[in-house]
Formats: structure tokens, sequence, C-alpha cells
């Protein structure tokens, strides 16, 4: 259960900041949030994490769908007895649907989060909790390994 409402959160999430940014901005514009650090920078990115994959808009969509399945497969065991791996795929489903929504009605995903100054990258909320799901595994996989 909480796998997936943290899931459902994520997107709603992802879809109302997208939702704003689109209906407040144009492409391209970007705007100062915190001087000298943030900025949300509209962006219509074709590509994939980090810019890889190129403009496939069914390969990504393929590709999110099968590493969403080998997540949930290979944790499938600490999904059943640890809410941090539940939390964690949660949020990396809620993320990758959220991202496959945005390619399933137009061959980009939008993003806007864009720390100019530190990172080259502009991405959004789905990004993020992709990543940061991520880094939850690794650490809850850390972990397991020093208790064993």
């Amino acid at each position: 259960m909480i796998l997936w409402a943290v899931a459902i959160v994520v997107f709603a999430l992802d879809r109302w900041t997208k939702h704003s940014i689109v209906s407040s901005f144009m492409p391209m514009e970007s705007r100062i949030i915190i001087p000298h650090l943030l900025w949300f920078t509209y962006v219509q990115n074709e590509h994939g994490a980090f810019g890889l994959f190129g403009s496939q808009p069914v390969v990504l969509i393929v590709l999110a769908l099968i590493v969403l399945v080998l997540f949930l497969y290979a944790f499938r065991d600490a999904i059943k007895t640890s809410n941090l791996a539940r939390v964690a795929i949660g949020m990396i489903a809620g993320g990758a649907f959220g991202n496959i929504f945005d390619r399933l009605g137009h061959p980009y995903v939008v993003d806007f989060i864009d720390f100019k100054t530190i990172w080259q990258y502009v991405f959004n909320v789905a990004d993020s909790c992709i990543t940061i799901g991520v880094i939850l595994l690794i650490l809850l996989s850390l972990r397991r390994e020093k208790t064993s």
C-alpha cells in the first residue's frame, strides 16, 4: 500500500508542477527562483536521462518500463519487509510513470528545475524522485550487506 501511495503522490506532484510550468512559461523561458542558485527553465527534453538514448520516445518508454520491472523484481524481498524499500520503489515508479505520461502525449518530457551555476542538466520532479529512490535503494542494500 505504501509503495503505490508514494507512487501516486509523486505522479500527481510531477503532473501538477509540469502543468504549472507549461501554462506559465514559454519554451526555453527561464526565471530566477533563488538568485545565483535555482532557476525554472521550461525545456522540452526529447532525450533520456542525462541526454542519453536520443529522441526515441517509444524506446525510452519501453526502457523505463523494463527498468521499473527489474527494480520490482530485484527488490521484491525488500519490498515485503522494508518500508524504506517501498518508499524508494514508489518514488521510482511514480517518477517513471510521470515521464512516461509526458512521452505518451508528445515526444518530450517537460523539464524545468535548473541549477545553472552548478549543474548543466535541467530536470523535473519525476527525475528527482527517481534519483532519490535509487539512492535510497543503494543505501538500503549497503545497510543489508553490513548486517549480513
